[in-house]
């Protein structure tokens, strides 16, 4: 039996300890906004925060989640959906297929909570997770969006964020 935090609730989940978190929250707690994309630690869709940092949930037995440990999945970052990463997917309108959005706004959640105003370099660095859709240069404007930067820019479009944007 595993006993997780997850999004401020706590959950009882009758797993075998080599359980990958990410089935436990799936398949066990109902929470599906976490995806599976290749269950070897490469893709960042099953991107969750364990202790306020971005993890991979396919790589981690429930096993190694320790008793007052707190997860926090897409559904748990707002209920509403007003998160600032959140307002600012949504304003630049980062999404093609969606598939890898949660893990990717999970990811830059994250980021932004250990720097607030980031660089491009600094954005690429935290940024590993992977968009088949070739989003990447909205991703980037979402986070500096998110992050308060009115210079982000869109390449190749003419989003960016206004100084009527609210985020």
């Amino acid at each position: 039996m595993a006993k997780l935090n997850i999004n401020g609730r706590r959950y009882n989940v009758d797993v075998e300890p080599d359980t990958p978190l990410l089935w436990a929250i799936r398949e066990h707690v109902g929470l599906t906004g976490t995806k599976y994309g290749c269950g070897v630690v490469q893709c960042g869709a099953c991107s969750v925060h364990l202790n306020g940092n971005v993890v991979r949930s396919c790589s981690i037995p429930v096993s190694a989640i320790k008793d007052g440990d707190k997860i926090t999945t897409i559904e748990g970052l707002s209920r509403d959906s007003s998160h600032p990463v959140q307002k600012a997917w949504a304003a630049i309108d980062v999404p093609q297929c969606g598939y890898c959005q949660s893990g990717q706004i999970m990811a830059a959640a994250a980021l932004l909570a250990k720097k607030p105003k980031p660089t491009d370099k600094d954005i690429d660095e935290a940024m590993t997770n992977i968009c088949r859709c070739g989003t990447y240069h909205r991703i980037r404007a979402a986070v500096h969006m998110a992050a308060g930067n009115t210079k982000a820019k869109v390449a190749g479009t003419d989003a960016a964020p206004s100084d009527k944007t609210t985020v």
